[in-house]
């Protein structure tokens, strides 16, 4: 277990994240790179839903907080994800992906985000074969932890790179 110490800042009322009692405040300060459904398991006793509706962040964007409002753990072996509750309702906040040789990843449940500018249109299901109900829409539906990974993993490798290519525009 550990509590948020990389990227603090201090928050103020205006943090445009939060969970869901509102004790567990954050902000994300880039641009998403993505959202997404997953049916895992985990993530629907997690969030206790029937699937998780997320939203990934390079961790550069994301200044977590910096009290102990948060609390991580893993559900996995590896534990290459972390998930963050809050301390105060116990409800989801955020999590870290730390995936070696990639850059870390935060990914935060999309109802926790306030606004709503910072949460684009879905790209995809991931672990459908899990779902506990049919979704009917036009999104791809990734089955099994394989495919589902590799989706993921090569939508947010492109979402980086994009990045990295309208940074360099930039400057």
């Amino acid at each position: 277990k550990r509590t948020s110490t990389r990227n603090d800042s201090p928050m103020t009322d205006l943090s445009n994240c939060h969970c869901e009692c509102g004790e567990a405040k954050f902000n994300v300060i880039g641009k998403p790179l993505l959202r997404a459904y997953c049916h895992c398991t985990i993530c629907q006793a997690y969030n206790q839903a029937s699937f998780a509706d997320i939203t990934l962040f390079h961790e550069k964007d994301v200044l977590k907080p910096v009290d102990e409002s948060v609390e991580f753990k893993s559900h996995k072996f590896p534990p290459l994800l972390q998930r963050g509750n809050c301390v105060s309702c116990g409800k989801p906040a955020l999590e870290y992906l730390n995936i070696p040789a990639m850059p870390q990843v935060v990914i935060i449940p999309s109802r926790n985000i306030q606004d709503k500018s910072l949460t684009p249109e879905p790209v995809a299901h991931i672990f459908y074969n899990e779902r506990v109900a049919d979704v009917k829409d036009a999104l791809p539906k990734h089955n099994g932890y394989l495919k589902s990974e590799m989706a993921l993993g090569h939508k947010v490798m492109l979402a980086l790179l994009k990045r990295n290519k309208d940074l360099k525009n930039a400057g």
